[in-house]
Order: structure tokens, then sequence, then C-alpha cells
């Protein structure tokens, strides 16, 4: 399920307009990139990828928590790079030529997270999407928006704004909420 270099490179464009052409399905379900962490299969709204990018070092910030690897500038924006892999505690990343950086949109802010490899783009309806299982408060699932089965694999439908803004990641204001 990895990408090549050139397969990444088509990707990024046919995301932009995925994006465009799907923007009002995304209540009747959506368009999502699914990416890998390990053995786990795991999908984002595609309406906040932004591009899909190799990865590459990024300069390190002075006693950032272990999962933020540091920041790199893209096109004159300095973007925070979060690791999925060591912010949800799965061992150790090796970085490969498979090692990507999805970069999104969470409202005003930009922010790459690396992963070990992107797979797909693909259409779930509203009805495939099953909601989260409640866990107890020793593990949080505030996370995941979802879990749909796919071609036999579990794949876990990332909350990412959610992650993005939450105290933890300490990454950016959360959204506005409306008065």
């Amino acid at each position: 399920m990895s990408m090549s270099h050139t397969q990444v490179a088509a990707a990024q464009t046919s995301n932009v307009g995925l994006a465009q052409d799907h923007a009002s399905k995304t209540s009747d379900g959506g368009e999502y990139l699914v990416f890998s962490l390990g053995e786990e299969h795991y999908a984002v709204d595609i309406l906040k990828v932004q591009e899909i990018r190799g990865y590459e070092n990024v300069t390190r910030i002075a006693n950032a928590p272990a999962f933020i690897k540091g920041v790199t500038n893209l096109r004159g924006v300095i973007v925070p790079i979060v690791d999925l892999r060591l912010k949800f505690q799965l061992g150790q990343a090796e970085y490969t030529a498979q090692t990507v950086v999805i970069v999104i949109n969470i409202g005003e802010r930009v922010v790459g997270i690396v992963v070990d490899g992107v797979s797909d783009v693909i259409s779930l309806a509203a009805d495939q999407v099953l909601p989260p299982p409640e866990f107890g408060a020793r593990m949080n699932s505030d996370f995941l928006a979802g879990l749909a089965t796919v071609n036999d694999h579990m794949l876990l439908i990332m909350d990412i704004e959610h992650m993005m803004t939450s105290d933890e990641m300490a990454l950016m204001e959360p959204a506005a909420q409306p008065a």
C-alpha cells in the first residue's frame, strides 16, 4: 500500500482536485486520505489536506515534546511537524523513502504530520462510518471521528482538527465557538 515519490506527486495534484470536487459531499460521507502508521491504517478528511511531501530533516525546537519533530519552512510559512507514530506511542519511527509529511490546513494554521506512508484516497458514505467506541478514562478516543472497514482492514478516521487544537498539542488555539 506504499506510494513512490512519483505517486506521491501525482496524489498531491489529484488531492487538490478531489478536495474541490467533493467539498459538497462531506455531509453525505466524504473523501479521505488513507495513511499508515505501523500496521494500522488511518484516514483524514481530504478537505484538510494541502499537500503530501517526502520527509525532510526539520529544525528542532528546544523543550518541545518528543512527538513535535520541529519546524520547516514551506514556501515562506513556518510549519510545525508532528510525528504521529511518536504521538500515539507506536514505537520509534524509522524514516525511509516511504515516510511522508501530510501538510494539513486547520483554520488559519498549517501543520505537517509525519506518517509511515500514504496509500489511497477513498470515498466513504456516511453509513459506512461507525462512531468510535467509548473507552474509560485511561484511553482517550477523542481524536477518532469514526471507524470504517475497507478491504478487510479497519480504518481509523481521525478528527485531525480536534487533535491539533487539543491542549496537549499546544500547536494552535481551538477554533472560536459561535456566540
